[in-house]
């Protein structure tokens, strides 16, 4: 990374720590640690002679192993020192090898509690709505915990000047995205002093700053209670005093909220609004709305009012000049027309300059400016991938931002490692985001963050660390959320010991497991640019369900790695992959979640054949070590399928070299397929499709030979198994109001259609696989959410009579079970979420332990439908369903299950008591499927 001052030398790390790995390989070399050899040619180059594969895996591995404990060795010299003081300008750096941890500035370190409490009533560390303390000296005082994860800049949420507390919806502006000045640090947060010695600090240990910035809206000080007349945007308004006691933005001209002056409203021939007089948005797929309507209440600003985009310009170019800013994130993106960025970028304007302008000022050749657009794209379709470009690229080729944040990877991500979707949605992913995208290298990617649920709230550890290795191997700027590498499940849960949900102790360990994996996945991947500048290709994926996910890195000078992750809790056979390598040669092992995968042998074709253990990652590397041919014998063969679709099970044959075993390896699952003695050459096996539900699924088969490594070509087929409709019973209308018909709905006006009433439930079985299908009393969408509906969230319990040991509390929603039902697998499902549970470990705060795969999710808008499909392996592996028994509920969730009290808030149900009483809206059940 290009940089000023004291700190690592400015060369390229992995120079750096190649050239320390040698020093340090032949020390050990010496004392006789590790072996040493001769150079060897490069692997394009010609070589003298076969070598023993067993030597060259050998020397293979102890370069890995040494190369790896190199680079973090010389992590840990360059990143213990404490922050040293560096300039506040420093040149840009090339933004594709950058790590960028985020965080909230609120939640993440208190260094001054003399600001924490603005006596505004803004101020409770017990609230989750409120402000915790968090400013910008914490943030400088822990650099280097940061610095020692091994990122190279730090992604701060909004410091400006925000509305305290917004008596309206009873929420704060800790987290920055509710500006009244654009132009001013908040109080809590510290001074411009304070801001500027950060940014100092930084520059000084070579890491960027970035900071979040806003210019779709202002805080919430104004709304509309009905569509408002446009000849008269005075009608239907209504104005918001904060307790400050302040009715507008304190920055001019965003001070000039009032339509009912018609100097603000912008009338006629005088001066132009700098707002919209706009209701809040119901219809995001209505372009006009989303770009000029106000979005979850906030005051949208007219971003084609030259006064407006002036003083956002202004405001923001303040923060490179007198702070040193590198970069900015771009809030709410999707909400202004791209062409508004062209403006705010490159603007020639003297006195506000485009930002671009004034970073070049300060020697920054490639400011990076990257936008969020929160839009999850469906498997196997780009249609918001493209949504997205659209804000990087005019469609005449107009580079419009340098980045967007890549929230279809994020989504596919999810699904794939928490959620148990196929791996071939990943697949597909990866190739599009190649083709739509011309810089995917320089698009933030991101597991978790500050608006989404956590990964371990709905997955387990072992997914976690499989979505990291995807982030850390593919192209992009990877963020890390804080608290990730602690492991955390709450959302915005404080990292200090005084703030919201710390449970009253710092989080700052290097010893946590997730921070020392974190420590190890970035060391490789700033240790070789194959992955940070490579490009992908996609060699092996799964259509079915948890399995494989293999692509090959190709580095802009050639280089080839592997990277291969298996989510299944089955080895699978990776069987024949083209691997880009030289025949003959050895894939080194450089990097894998755990011990104990070995390096794999190149054929002479340039393939490879390998198992791979459950729920796996692992990374080869071509190093260019010479490997014997062991595939010198025939493989064994499948016989062409008799028909491409089927209904039922079926028989595959083919032949065998020699006596040994054959194994059918049926959708890459190297565990339980029918192993078979070849007679006179021929085998012939069964293939069972109980558990093959989806029609449009393609399947494989393989049959692998364990004793040579040889596994034969693929063949795939299709399944369209009949679903048994078994329950099928009313709700009556109106009953959603609680166990004792108490309760009442939030009074934010999105749950006035009573979207938690359940009307109708269907209930069908194939096998061992459910399909439930509820029919709502509405289905809304006002949030815009990527499950398609939203202010509503499932609890749905399965009892499955051949389990036992199940349980009868209702995790987290103080409630028990009726009619002696014991659950066996929940799924809680909203807008956003999507997660198994199992009942083991579940308690009346735990919820069990996750499982995969999640339910497959179809809704309907028009008939206000929800479909949930939970295949046999979601059910504990059931083969039927006789006898089970279901329990749907409702209630609400954003982050937690929503709050519950005597009165209803506008994001709170009211009738109960939230300590003790049942958060349940609507049930319907048990139902028993006969």
């Amino acid at each position: 990374m290009v940089g000023a001052g004291p700190g690592p030398p400015t060369f390229s790390a992995y120079v750096f720590i190649t050239a320390a790995c040698r020093r340090i390989h032949a020390a050990l070399s010496m004392r006789g640690i590790v072996r040493t050899t001769p150079a060897r040619p490069t692997a394009h180059l010609m070589h003298s002679g076969p070598r023993s594969p067993r030597t060259a895996q050998f020397r293979a591995q102890a370069w890995a192993r040494t190369w790896l404990a190199c680079a973090l060795a010389c992590a840990g010299m360059a990143w213990a020192a404490s922050p040293a003081e560096g300039p506040q300008h420093m040149p840009s750096p090339d933004w594709r090898d950058q790590i960028l941890y985020f965080l909230m500035i609120d939640r993440f370190a208190n260094g001054d509690r003399a600001n924490d409490d603005q006596h505004a009533g803004e101020f409770d560390p017990t609230d989750g709505a409120k402000w915790s303390g968090g400013d910008l000296r914490g943030v400088r005082e822990r650099i280097p915990y940061i610095k020692a994860l091994g990122v190279t800049g730090v992604w701060i949420t909004p410091p400006v000047a925000n509305q305290w507390w917004n008596p309206r919806s009873h929420y704060g502006g800790y987290h920055g995205y509710w500006a009244t000045d654009f132009s001013k640090v908040d109080a809590h947060f510290g001074t411009l002093a304070d801001y500027q010695a950060l940014a100092r600090a930084l520059h000084g240990e070579q890491m960027v700053l970035v900071q979040d910035i806003v210019v779709n809206h202002t805080a919430d000080f104004f709304k509309y209670d009905a569509l408002p007349d446009a000849s008269d945007p005075a009608r239907g308004l209504s104005f918001i005093r904060d307790t400050q006691g302040q009715g507008a933005p304190t920055q001019a001209p965003f001070d000039r909220n009032d339509p009912r002056d018609p100097a603000q409203r912008g009338q006629g021939q005088l001066q132009q609004a700098v707002y919209h007089w706009t209701p809040d948005i119901r219809d995001f797929a209505d372009d006009t709305q989303r770009l000029t309507w106000q979005l979850a209440g906030l005051d949208d600003i007219d971003t084609e009012s030259p006064e407006a985009r002036r003083a956002l310009r202004a405001s923001y170019g303040q923060w490179i000049r007198d702070v040193g800013v590198d970069g900015f994130r771009v809030d709410t993106a999707f909400y202004v027309p791209p062409a508004y960025f062209l403006d705010f970028l490159h603007a020639d304007d003297p006195e506000a300059p485009g930002i671009v302008r004034v970073a070049k000022e300060t020697g920054r050749k490639e400011f990076h400016v990257f936008g969020e657009g929160f839009a999850l794209d469906k498997p196997f379709d780009d249609t918001q991938a493209r949504r997205i470009d659209a804000y990087m690229r005019m469609p005449d080729g107009t580079r419009v931002l340098p980045g967007m944040i890549d929230f279809p990877l994020y989504g596919t991500a999810l699904d794939v490692f928490a959620r148990g979707a196929p791996t071939a949605q990943l697949g597909d992913r990866i190739r599009r985001r190649m083709q739509v995208h011309a810089d995917p290298w320089r698009m933030p990617t991101f597991v978790d963050n500050h608006d989404v649920d956590r990964f371990l709230a709905q997955g387990d550890e072992t997914g976690l660390k499989q979505a990291l290795m995807m982030m850390m191997t593919l192209p992009g700027i990877p963020v890390i959320w804080q608290g990730t590498e602690q492991g955390f499940t709450d959302m915005r849960g404080s990292m200090f010991a005084g703030g919201y949900r710390s449970g009253g102790r710092d989080h700052f360990d290097k010893a946590a497991p997730m921070y020392q994996y974190l420590q190890r996945l970035i060391a490789v991947r700033r240790g070789d640019k194959l992955f940070s500048r490579g490009t992908p290709t996609v060699l092996r994926e799964n259509r079915v369900g948890p399995g494989p996910i293999v692509w090959r890195m190709q580095g802009e000078d050639g280089s080839i790695a592997i990277v291969a992750i298996n989510t299944s809790n089955n080895s699978v056979l990776l069987d024949n992959l083209e691997t880009g390598a030289p025949p003959d040669t050895t894939l080194s092992t450089v990097f894998a979640i755990d011990a104990g995968i070995p390096s794999i042998a190149v054929d002479d074709k340039g393939r490879a054949t390998a198992l791979l253990p459950p729920r796996a990652g692992v990374v080869w590397k071509s190093l260019g070590e010479w490997a014997k041919d062991e595939f010198r014998l025939r493989p064994p063969t499948i016989d062409a399928l008799p028909q491409s679709i089927f209904t039922e099970d079926f028989y595959v044959s083919g032949t065998a070299v020699g006596a040994e075993p054959v194994r059918l390896v049926i959708d890459d699952d190297a565990i339980h397929g029918r192993v078979v003695r070849p007679k006179d050459g021929r085998w012939e096996a069964k293939i069972d499709t109980t558990r093959m539900i989806d029609p449009e699924v393609e399947h494989s088969v393989v049959v692998y030979e364990s004793a040579s490594k040889n596994a034969s070509e693929r063949r795939t087929f299709k399944v369209a198994r009949p679903w048994k409709l078994d329950v099928f019973v009313d709700d009556p209308q109106g009953d959603d109001n609680g166990p004792n018909g108490r309760y009442t709905y939030p009074t934010d006006p999105g749950y006035a259609t009573h979207p938690g009433d359940i009307e109708h439930v269907a209930l069908s079985t194939s096998g061992g696989a459910l399909k439930i299908v509820l029919r709502m009393r509405s289905i809304s969408t006002a949030w815009n959410p990527p499950n398609g509906f939203d202010h509503v969230a499932f609890s749905i319990y399965i009892d499955l009579p051949k389990q036992k040991n199940g349980a009868t509390v209702m995790p987290q929603q103080n409630a028990e079970l009726p009619d002696d039902m014991q659950w066996d697998v929940r799924l809680r499902a909203n807008g956003w979420t999507n997660a198994v549970f199992s009942a083991e470990g579940a308690s009346a705060t735990a919820e069990g332990k996750p499982i995969v795969p999640a339910a497959r999710m179809r809704v309907d808008a028009k008939d206000r439908t929800i479909t949930f499909i939970l295949p046999a392996t979601a059910l504990l592996f059931a083969k039927e369903l006789d006898n089970a028994r279901v329990y749907v509920t409702t209630w609400d969730y954003d982050g937690g299950w929503r709050a519950l009290a005597p009165q209803a808030g506008p994001h709170a149900f009211g009738g109960g008591d939230g300590a003790r009483d049942a958060r349940v809206l609507d049930v319907v059940g048990p139902l028993k499927i006969p």
